[in-house]
């Protein structure tokens, strides 16, 4: 599990390869990823939007940008935390994300990044 503190939110990832789904002779290599976002803050917050920076192991880039996420916006009250789970595809067996939330302060109404810490994505046997 990868976990990093900024801004007053704690931001958790945990990964894993899904090999039910994934086909390595097709170069389809399919990752789930789970999110813990944890708001230590006096304030709630609300979760608008994300950007994700994904790079497989041959340094192919691409990014994501969009409103929410898996289609929410949560709001998260002081001492409270959201969670949630998505997953991302690969053409390679190991890759890596990482990237940051715009997050609301529900009282001055300001928007400020979180960011997302990096975590890698790699197929079990490459480990060994």
């Amino acid at each position: 599990m990868t976990t990093a503190l900024n801004s007053g939110i704690i931001i958790s990832v945990d990964s894993r390869y899904e090999e039910k789904f994934s086909n390595p002779i097709a170069k389809l290599y399919l990752f789930s990823y789970g999110i813990r976002i944890e708001n230590k803050n006096e304030g709630a917050i609300q979760l608008i939007s994300r950007y994700w920076k994904i790079t497989d192991s041959n340094t192919h880039e691409r990014e994501v940008k969009g409103e929410g996420v898996i289609g929410e916006k949560p709001i998260i009250k002081p001492g409270e935390s959201y969670t949630y789970r998505s997953s991302c595809d690969f053409t390679t067996d190991m890759g890596k994300m990482s990237g940051y939330y715009v997050m609301k302060n529900l009282e001055s109404g300001l928007n400020f990044n979180v960011e997302i810490p990096e975590f890698s994505l790699i197929v079990p046997y490459k480990l060994n």
